[in-house]
């Protein structure tokens, strides 16, 4: 089967991140990558059970912080844990992030796979204060240039700098003329040990997978390095289609080599 086939057939809680809890470690690498700290109004957006609002207030010392979730079992949650805590200078609220007022925000932490949602929340984006910081997961903001990359921890500020191609924004997300098979093994797998699955063995495969397709995007955008498909790159694809039945070679586009 195709690449999208296999992934229609997975459950779309794990496709859209909904059930994916990022680890405290993650969530402190991702505070430290935003210079977090004791003036910033922090929200984050699809906060789950909450583990980020109290880690934003206990080890950041933040003047605020805001958790959104639109799951309100979650929500209950983490507010039982942060009222066992004793915690102050919180909020959470039930509700669809579209629909969310956070003009005083200064941090945003935003991980959704949805492309239309990141589209328009982008918009919404621009419109607060100069020098939010908007912090994603894997990619930035639709159609701008990042600000601060550390891979997998991407960073937009405001006001966005807007990018001129998918390609100038893919070349300043991995900061280099062209990627080859090491880059792409790299990069893919920081992604999965940043989000880091219950199953460890879900992280290779993911790693993998991710792997062609950071060098897939490359290569459709004329940034891999070389003419040649690199020799691992065919191995994984014999691999996924001998083992798996998960082919992915249709997603070249052949003429930009």
């Amino acid at each position: 089967m195709k690449i999208e086939e296999y992934l229609n057939t997975l459950p779309k809680s794990i496709m859209t991140g909904e059930d994916v809890e990022l680890q405290d470690s993650t969530l402190r690498e991702i505070f430290e990558f935003a210079s977090l700290g004791k003036n910033d109004v922090f929200y984050h957006l699809g906060c789950g059970k909450g583990n980020s609002i109290s880690i934003a207030l206990e080890e950041f010392s933040v003047k605020k912080a805001v958790g959104i979730d639109n799951n309100s079992e979650k929500v209950s949650s983490a507010k039982k844990m942060l009222e066992e805590k004793h915690l102050s200078d919180w909020i959470l609220k039930c509700e669809n992030v579209l629909n969310s007022d956070m003009d005083d925000a200064t941090v945003i932490l935003f991980w959704f796979s949805d492309f239309s949602i990141a589209e328009k929340m982008t918009s919404k984006f621009a419109m607060l204060k100069n020098g939010c910081k908007i912090i994603t997961i894997w990619g930035p903001l639709p159609g701008n240039l990042p600000d601060k990359v550390e891979f997998p921890y991407i960073m937009n500020t405001v006001p966005f700098r807007k990018a001129n191609s998918l390609k100038e924004q893919t070349m300043e997300v991995f900061g280099t003329d062209c990627i080859d098979f090491v880059t792409a093994w790299e990069f893919a797998e920081r992604y999965s040990k940043a989000i880091a699955f219950k199953n460890s063995e879900n992280d290779r495969f993911l790693t993998v997978l991710q792997t062609l397709v950071i060098w897939i995007n490359a290569k459709n955008l004329g940034i891999a390095c070389g003419d040649e498909i690199p020799v691992p790159i065919k191995n994984y694809f014999g691999i996924l289609k001998t083992y798996f039945n998960i082919e992915m070679e249709h997603l070249l586009n052949l003429d930009s080599s």
